[in-house]
């Protein structure tokens, strides 16, 4: 058994984009920085994400001459969140976003952020933006990231499937390389892989450091300055799901990093910390593949879902994670099971979007031959195959159709917000290489066509019909230790727990129970580690 002690100015727990720029941030001032990784590899929820940052005001937005800038954004998160308790973090976050930012481009691996158009999710709100706040880190090649490369998480499907990783790192990959790789540059940082928490070190009230597990040994790591818990939510805990109210309470359709089982936060509970939210979470639905497991699924541009019952429920194209909060609504709220719906649509559906991917790839085998895509010559008996009533799904998919000529959804009004006409045409965006300025080349499919007023209401009537699966599932829990405005972790009293810090998904979320726009979890992430990181040096600078 190893009794041997080491000392840094800041001990970071978790290598997500949290956790690195943090790391960085603190290095690049000249404090000794570890990072210390629960897995063998860097990346944690962020390396499967698309990298989205929500920063309104900051230096991207501003170079794409987004206009509705930091105030109009401030009045969005009063009027979505409404929740005073967190207006002062509201405000920290909106200020730390655009200084990060600026700080993070002087250094060669973060030029350069760039701007896409993507809208917030609350249309019609005070403040609200229909070209959004979304800035996104550049590709990188595996090349210029060198030894760090290998140690950047896969992707979801990289991961699953074994899909071949192509010579370029990009979305949370990319984020992850470049953050991993500026850090180590300082001279002033370190990683240490397969080290995972197990306690923190507490002298006269404050914490000194943290107990860990390296490599099947436990050290004591002290930390001079202070400690940022960046380890991620407690998702794949399905104890914790199940005793805080998480639905669902089991956590095999979780799109968090499998080794999310919520050891930070059990630490600083179990020195004091407070807790809020406990029982949310980034809500989003999941497309089940032939293996029987989900994928996150966003985009949606024919058919509809319908619950057990064989009813149609909500707008299916609204944003993701306020589609995964109505299905958790209505899951606990009716007797009908919402966390498993059918998504039920025709032919030319599909021979149109083969699932929203390459309209021109036809749909792999495997998903007739494993049960995830069944088939019917009719909805009748479609319904028998995915046992719902007969008469129920026939009605649900008249009452859609007639709302095809004019074009209005006259039960759950989709595609009349931006960002439901943005899957009209757009399923994608890019980084052009190059200046600042280059900006973003979009992706497009086949738009959507026909004689139709909305071309996001198309009838469902071109045999032979089709269903799928779709679930309620996640991209991490949300709940976590209670923090301030400098992502000092709190006391049951208010009273800040000194040289403790959390950010990410172990901090309980400043947005409370909404989702703002397109980046907020990683924005929130990386916003609070650099304020974290300004309160242990002292002054906020």
């Amino acid at each position: 058994m190893s009794t041997d002690e080491e000392t840094f100015d800041v001990v970071v727990v978790g290598s997500g984009g949290g956790g690195l720029i943090g790391a960085y941030v603190a290095a690049s001032r000249g404090l000794r920085t570890l990072v210390i990784e629960k897995t063998g590899l860097l990346g944690g929820t962020t390396a499967y994400s698309g990298a989205g940052i929500w920063f309104p005001g900051s230096a991207p937005v501003q170079r794409a001459e987004i206009t509705d800038g930091v105030e109009g954004s401030r009045e969005y998160l009063r009027s979505i969140i409404a929740d005073d308790s967190r207006i002062s973090r509201q405000d920290a976050y909106l200020r730390a976003g655009a200084q990060l930012i600026d700080e993070l481009e002087q250094n060669p691996w973060f030029q350069s952020f760039f701007y896409a158009p993507v809208p917030e999710y609350f249309a019609g709100r005070p403040g609200f933006s229909p070209a959004g706040h979304s800035i996104f880190p550049p590709d990188v090649t595996i090349e210029a990231l060198g030894e760090i490369a290998p140690l950047v998480r896969r992707s979801i499907p990289e991961e699953r499937w074994g899909e071949p990783e192509g010579p370029v790192l990009n979305g949370g990959r990319a984020l992850i390389g470049r953050a991993a790789k500026a850090f180590v540059e300082t001279g002033n940082g370190i990683y240490r892989l397969d080290t995972g928490l197990t306690g923190l070190l507490v002298e006269h009230d404050r914490v000194v450091g943290v107990q860990a597990v390296s490599k099947g040994e436990p050290v004591t790591i002290r930390a001079r300055r202070g400690v940022l818990l960046a380890a991620g939510g407690f998702e794949h805990n399905a104890e914790l799901r199940e005793k805080y109210g998480v639905v669902p309470p089991a956590d095999e359709w979780s799109h968090g990093a499998p080794e999310n089982t919520g050891d930070a936060l059990l630490a600083g509970i179990a020195i004091g910390a407070a807790t809020d939210l406990l029982e949310e979470a980034w809500h989003v639905p999941a497309l089940v593949q032939p293996d029987g497991r989900p994928i996150f699924f966003a985009g949606l541009r024919g058919g509809i879902w319908v619950n057990g019952e064989g009813r149609r429920f909500m707008n299916e194209i609204q944003p993701y994670d306020r589609a995964g909060h109505e299905m958790r609504r209505q899951h606990t709220s009716t007797d009908v099971d919402h966390s498993r719906v059918h998504w039920v649509f025709d032919q030319r559906q599909l021979d149109r979007d083969s699932f929203g991917g390459d309209p021109a790839a036809p749909v792999r085998p495997e998903w007739f031959d494993s049960g995830a895509l069944r088939t019917a010559d009719t909805l009748e008996e479609l319904a028998e195959i995915i046992g719902v009533p007969v008469e129920n799904l026939r009605e649900t998919v008249r009452e859609f159709n007639s709302f095809a000529p004019s074009g209005v959804d006259e039960q759950f009004h989709r595609g009349e917000t931006p960002w439901d006409q943005m899957y009209q045409h757009v399923v994608g965006f890019s980084y052009v290489p190059g200046t600042p300025e280059s900006g973003t080349t979009l992706n497009y499919v086949v738009p959507i066509t026909g004689d139709w007023p909305n071309a996001l209401v198309q009838p469902i009537e071109q045999g032979p019909f089709h269903a799928a699966t779709i679930v309620l599932s996640d991209i991490g829990t949300k709940g976590g230790l209670s923090t301030d405005e400098n992502a000092r972790v709190l006391r049951e009293d208010g009273r800040p727990i000194e040289g403790l810090y959390a950010t990410g998904n172990t901090m309980a979320a400043m947005s409370g129970r909404v989702y703002p726009g397109a980046g907020t979890p990683i924005g929130s992430s990386l916003a609070f580690a650099y304020l974290a990181v300004l309160d242990i040096v002292g002054g906020g600078e």
